[in-house]
């Protein structure tokens, strides 16, 4: 049994947009097949050439199901879920909600789907909170259609606060942000140590997504020591367990309520960061690695 894993991460020679790159990429994987396969990004048709004993296919989320195009969703389902999971020996998914869902598409025994979560990213570390004194600051993170910022901006109206969004604004959202009458700061292509910075100065994480396969944010910003407003759909329940206050994102009303519960009762931000430290103990980094390594380990010495 080796007693070390090089691990050499390989990226697919060609944008996976349009029939014949992602036949190149398929392909290409075929020839760089090593004792184990991971395939961890949006390319699960690689899949499908490679040596099924030795490949383990991550799917982090089924977003991709969500498309409105009756003929694409029958061509992702196919090529992004049912052949590739057929081809790989083990899945891993990062949370339980994201399993339920692979198994609505596909049917596949149950325990060949592997739970392991995304760990704590590095960098995000305890800093001391900053007692609201001035205007508090409600930091958003992303602009795409799940992460619901429009309803955001709606339940912000007349909410004592300044809004930092940290993603490209369309038109459209900046025109919602003038006419509620928000006070708001846009910031884009920040770097890691910016980011961390953001969540540092803000007083409060507003992460109110309709849909995601994890929740980056909810972590990053436990870790950090801040509360956070997030929903109670899709798999974000699980993954802020008891560290977060639970709203729905489809109501404007809820979302609203949330923040400015949040906001102007002390005691209850300091015992959502309080459970937020708690509850990202979770999601260690040396945690996943374990588990990953297991399964390595399985494939690497033919194990049953």
């Amino acid at each position: 049994m080796p007693h070390f894993i090089h691990d050499e991460a390989a990226v697919c020679g060609r944008v996976s947009n349009g029939l014949w790159p992602r036949i190149y990429n398929t392909l290409e994987a075929a020839f760089r097949q090593g004792d184990v396969n991971h395939i961890t990004g949006d390319v699960h048709y690689i899949a499908l050439l490679l040596k099924k004993r030795k490949t383990i296919l991550t799917i982090h989320d089924c977003g991709f199901m969500n498309n409105k195009g009756a003929i694409a969703r029958m061509v992702l389902r196919m090529f992004w879920l049912r052949l590739p999971i057929a081809r790989s020996r083990y899945i891993t998914v990062p949370t339980q909600a994201t399993k339920e869902e692979v198994l609505k598409y596909v049917k596949v025994n149950p325990d060949k789907i592997h739970i392991i979560h995304h760990a704590i990213p590095v960098g995000f570390e305890p800093s001391p909170a900053k007692q609201i004194v001035e205007k508090p600051t409600v930091l958003h993170l992303g602009t795409a259609p799940n992460k619901n910022l429009p309803r955001l901006i709606e339940a912000l109206e007349g909410v004592y606060c300044r809004l930092v969004v940290i993603g490209n604004l369309t038109a459209v959202d900046k025109a919602l942000l003038q006419k509620h009458g928000l006070d708001y700061i846009n910031h884009y292509n920040l770097t890691n140590e910016e980011v961390i910075r953001q969540y540092q100065d803000c007083d409060l994480l507003a992460f109110v997504s309709t849909y995601e396969g994890f929740g980056n944010p909810i972590l990053e910003a436990q870790s950090i020591g801040r509360p956070l407003v997030t929903s109670k759909v899709s798999c974000l329940p699980d993954v802020a367990g008891e560290g977060a206050c639970l709203v729905d994102p489809y109501d404007v009303a809820s979302i609203r309520a949330g923040i400015v519960k949040v906001l102007e009762d002390p005691g209850y931000r300091e015992k959502l960061v309080e459970l937020g430290f708690i509850n990202v103990q979770r999601f260690s980094m040396a945690k996943t690695i374990e588990q990953y390594v297991a399964l390595y380990k399985t494939i690497a010495n033919n194990v049953t």
